[in-house]
């Protein structure tokens, strides 16, 4: 089935409705990814990609520009184009491009979502500062918390890491640097990242890299690793208020589940804009709905269809039924 460069819309707890762009085809893998995120929604990654020099299905800006052109005519009120999906869009070096081409022709602001593992190099800096807002993750201050997190590709380290991301936050003239803090527990009740001392060490680091945002959350679909539990809202907004006596209320969001408001959508392949959703990013069956626009009655044989020809599966999680794409 036809995965789609330009995927959506979804509905995000921090950018609200987005359409998506995925920038690595590379059918034979679920996720290209230097990171195997013991909390990724895509779950595991089978072989980890070392550099950008090792991908070998990049999508190119010609290609970017025509399914953007395609699908965006079909959507109204959209808060971000968001390069995201399958992926981590530093990978692709002409990342920077792509937002140039898209700009051109929209004008809806361009958001990257990135692992922050490339942003010690130069051309990828540069890349990220095309977009009028980079969300980079940044789990721990503390270099073992973050390799047991992330589980890195070999010559990816914390400390390149944040330099880049401090070269990145002077990027300025409008642009926006936001530091993405998942807060992560687990069943065994060993400490992750969301202990006073690692909260303390996050303080440190975030006060040196100087973001203009610093978002708080926690897992909030079917993690990778089973044993992964998202932290309580009230723990979640206690390191909150601790990030805010260091950080001003400015820059400090907590963000939690909540409702996102709807637009309009003109469906010309359900079953694929249902497929290329789900692959991208585990939903409910409401998420589902909500995010393309399409109500639940005209949902539901979607849904059955793609489970019956075991293209999706239904997973269970401490927050619900999801669906994904196999």
């Amino acid at each position: 089935m036809n995965s789609r460069i330009v995927y959506g819309p979804l509905l995000s707890r921090r950018l609200g409705r987005s359409l998506g762009v995925d920038v690595i085809k590379n059918a034979g893998s679920k996720k290209n990814c230097n990171y195997d995120c013991i909390y990724c929604q895509l779950g595991h990654v089978e072989s980890k990609l070392k550099s950008p020099e090792d991908v070998k299905e990049a999508v190119t800006p010609e290609e970017v520009s025509e399914s953007f052109q395609k699908f965006n005519k079909d959507i109204e009120n959209l808060d971000y184009i968001t390069f995201s999906g399958t992926c981590e869009p530093s990978l692709n070096l002409s990342l920077g491009e792509m937002v140039q081409v898209i700009k051109k022709i929209s004008g809806v602001p361009v958001c990257i979502i990135t692992n922050s593992s490339l942003v010690g190099r130069e051309d990828v800096r540069k890349n990220l500062a095309q977009a009028d807002l980079v969300v980079a993750t940044l789990v721990s201050g503390n270099e073992n918390t973050w390799r047991r997190i992330h589980r890195p590709a070999p010559g990816i380290a914390l400390q390149e890491i944040i330099e880049g991301l401090r070269e990145l936050a002077k990027a300025g003239a409008g642009k926006r640097l936001a530091l993405e803090v998942m807060f992560l527990e687990s069943e065994t009740g060993e400490p992750l990242n969301s202990t006073d001392e690692e909260v303390e060490k996050l303080v440190q680091t975030i006060r040196y890299i100087c973001p203009d945002e610093i978002e708080v959350l926690t897992v909030s679909r079917p993690p990778a690793e089973k044993w992964v539990k998202p932290v309580s809202e009230e723990r979640l907004k206690e390191i909150t208020q601790r990030f805010v006596s260091e950080f001003g209320d400015e820059k400090v969001r907590l963000v939690l589940k909540g409702k996102n408001k709807r637009g309009k959508v003109l469906h010309r392949d359900l079953e694929e804009e249902v497929y290329a959703l789900l692959l991208r990013r585990p939903c409910t069956f409401e998420q589902t709905w909500q995010g393309l626009s399409m109500g639940p009655g005209r949902l539901s044989p979607v849904l059955e269809k793609l489970l019956g020809e075991g293209k999706i599966e239904k997973i269970e999680s401490e927050t619900g039924e999801y669906y994904r794409a196999k």
